[in-house]
């Protein structure tokens, strides 16, 4: 099973990724922490980006869909079972191009999940999200909280708020978010692969809707 998870930032698209890895068995490919990795290791396409980036500039599609395709490419090397998109594609013309990439490969996707959550669920998701310093290891005030407030887990340290999960940031992020990259759920809909999950409930209701999704799915 190929998948494509889509919705705006804290619709829970990396949690739900995460969970699903586990239970189904397929890769969860995180477009943001394949870009990181690849500049923490210094590859080619890591150093290319960071250098886009040090100017201030987006990375462009052409080398986001190049470390996207060797991570599908790798794991069916592998033999893996499937794979989770998660931030990936983010415009249609990343879309494109992976549906050529899968048709070359010959691969297809199985379906594009869309988690449809509402703006003030979204706000108070992010504002509430705190994080590990040492690991990035996410924790929620509320949702998801330390033993310890304020403290993560594993490493004993204070856990931090990132500068983009204040409420105003959040807002221009989802404005972002609709302007370039909710287009994809109409793309997606018109190729028939489009599946909309209500996604303001917490955690395990919105993984029972999904199990009850992949029945049809399969």
């Amino acid at each position: 099973m190929n998948l494509i998870f889509l919705g705006p930032p804290g619709a829970g698209k990396g949690t739900h990724a995460e969970m699903l890895s586990k239970s189904m068995r397929l890769s969860h490919l995180a477009a943001g922490d394949i870009l990181r990795r690849n500049i923490r290791e210094g590859t080619a396409l890591g150093m290319q980006a960071r250098d886009i980036m040090a100017r201030g500039e987006l990375v462009p599609d052409t080398l986001v869909n190049n470390m996207m395709f060797a991570e599908i490419r790798e794991l069916r090397a592998k033999g893996a079972k499937g794979f989770i998109l998660d931030g990936y594609p983010r415009t249609i013309v990343q879309a494109q191009e992976l549906d050529k990439f899968l048709a070359s490969e010959k691969m297809t996707l199985s379906a594009a999940i869309n988690f449809d959550a509402s703006e003030e669920v979204v706000v108070a998701r992010l504002s509430g999200r705190r994080l590990c310093p040492v690991d990035g290891k996410i924790y929620h005030v509320k949702n998801m909280p330390p033993r310890k407030e304020g403290v993560c887990d594993c490493h004993g340290q204070p856990l931090v708020t990132r500068k983009d999960d204040q409420p105003d940031t959040i807002r221009k992020r989802l404005a972002v978010y609709h302007e370039s990259t909710k287009p994809l759920i109409e793309y997606y809909a018109k190729n028939d692969l489009l599946r909309n999950v209500p996604a303001d409930g917490d955690a395990p209701a919105v993984q029972k809707l999904l199990e009850k999704l992949f029945e049809t799915i399969r």
